[in-house]
């Protein structure tokens, strides 16, 4: 389905392009899904489980909320232009097909860097909206998907740690980790 969507989107997606893509059977797929939408949810499932194993670990243990935002930020960014499949399916076919999928996301990072931010000490002080922030994340990486630039997501990093930070530490600490991720060297995605 990833590979198909990316191909064709979802829309131009037949279930004859999934089982001559998997290499199965239309009877086998109709047990494994119930339909085109179902084996969509399931491929959806897929991405998001991926990019959340790889902002876990990009975090790492033992850094800051600000330092785990930041490593998160260019792990998560590097597996997106390293996979543009993946994001295709994630930045595009997942609005056109059910707006409603993106919360699946968004309740995904969102309240992770919350808890991560709140396990710091006391609860941060929110100085604009983590959702707000994210809408404006998930805009910069469409827009770059949209236009086949994948491979230039990770340099994305610097606005994209802004924005994940900015609402819980505020401008000073949102800048000057962008500034340290504008300047790191790429991380490499395990497989």
């Amino acid at each position: 389905m990833i590979a198909c969507c990316a191909e064709k989107t979802y829309a131009g997606t037949t279930i004859a392009d999934l089982v001559r893509r998997g290499s199965v059977s239309r009877t086998t797929f109709y047990k494994l899904f119930t339909d085109k939408r179902d084996c969509f949810d399931a491929a959806v499932t897929l991405c998001i489980d991926r990019l959340a194993a790889t902002l876990a670990a990009g975090a790492g243990t033992g850094d800051s909320p600000a330092e785990a935002t930041r490593r998160a930020t260019a792990a998560g960014l590097e597996l997106l232009a390293a996979e543009p499949q993946l994001t295709l399916v994630l930045s595009g076919d997942v609005l056109g097909v059910d707006p409603t999928l993106v919360d699946r996301y968004t309740s995904m990072l969102v309240p992770a860097l919350e808890r991560m931010w709140a396990g710091a000490g006391e609860p941060p002080r929110k100085h604009s909206s983590p959702g707000l922030a994210f809408g404006r994340a998930q805009l910069l990486v469409f827009h770059e998907v949209a236009a086949g630039r994948a491979e230039r997501l990770p340099a994305l990093a610097p606005n994209i740690v802004y924005l994940g930070i900015a609402p819980f530490a505020g401008h000073e600490e949102a800048l000057r980790q962008a500034r340290l991720a504008r300047d790191e060297p790429p991380i490499a995605v395990p497989a």
